[in-house]
């Protein structure tokens, strides 16, 4: 297991009362084998919970002021799916650090989902007790904005950017953009898609939406960016 020390560093935070952070890393069934002082991260984890509710719907709210209801609630389910925030676990390589029972241990219960997902909001509720909300929103914005940003917002679906993507593809005597659908995520009601943009059998870009036609778009509007940043390049040299 590794030492903690390097997970506060991989969290950019250096906790006051360090028994919190031991607290958040070890599952019940640790606890329960070693009758462990600290207890286990089941309390925690339900204080994490709230907190990640209210900072997403903060800062989806702040992000996007242009967003229905329905729409920020996509984002919002989104943001706080075990899909994703396990990515955030795998990022810090959460599992390396968590304390677990022999059972757990035996059974892969450092890659699991469920556990990753668990303790990466008892860190979060264990942040929350120890230095207050905004240290709280100060992690989770490192793991928010650079999702935001692929994210296709209601404003930007006015541009056709397929069609100005197309137009500059003929331009150059290319051929049409292929448009993949690489993955849905969510519930049926909460789905967020992701599609690559491909000319030629190459992949120009990718992007995110709440739906596929904002995905698409999203896609052409990087897909564009590069198109033109390769045609400066060529007109330089």
């Amino acid at each position: 297991m590794k030492a903690l020390a390097d997970l506060e560093f991989e969290l950019a935070y250096k906790f006051k009362n360090p028994d919190l952070l031991q607290q958040a890393l070890t599952h019940s069934s640790h606890a329960n084998e070693r009758n462990a002082g600290h207890g286990d991260n089941e309390q925690l984890e339900f204080l994490g919970d709230a907190v990640l509710g209210f900072l997403v719907s903060d800062f989806l709210f702040r992000a996007h002021p242009g967003l229905t209801e329905g729409q920020l609630s996509k984002l919002k389910g989104f943001f706080v799916s075990s899909a994703n925030l396990v990515k955030y676990a795998e990022r810090i390589d959460l599992g390396a650090y968590l304390q677990l029972g022999r059972g757990e241990e035996k059974t892969g219960g450092r890659t699991k989902q469920a556990l990753l997902v668990d303790a990466f909001e008892a860190i979060l509720g264990a942040i929350y007790l120890d230095s207050g909300i905004e240290e709280a929103r100060r992690l989770m914005l490192q793991f928010f904005e650079p999702q935001i940003e692929d994210i296709q917002e209601s404003e930007r679906q006015l541009t056709d950017f397929k069609t100005e993507l197309q137009e500059q593809l003929q331009a150059r005597h290319r051929p049409r953009a292929d448009y993949l659908l690489t993955s849905e995520e969510g519930p049926d009601h909460q789905k967020l898609f992701t599609v690559e943009v491909v000319v030629e059998g190459e992949t120009l870009a990718s992007g995110m939406g709440l739906t596929k036609k904002a995905a698409e778009q999203a896609a052409a509007r990087e897909a564009l960016e590069r198109v033109w940043s390769q045609h400066a390049q060529q007109s330089t040299n």
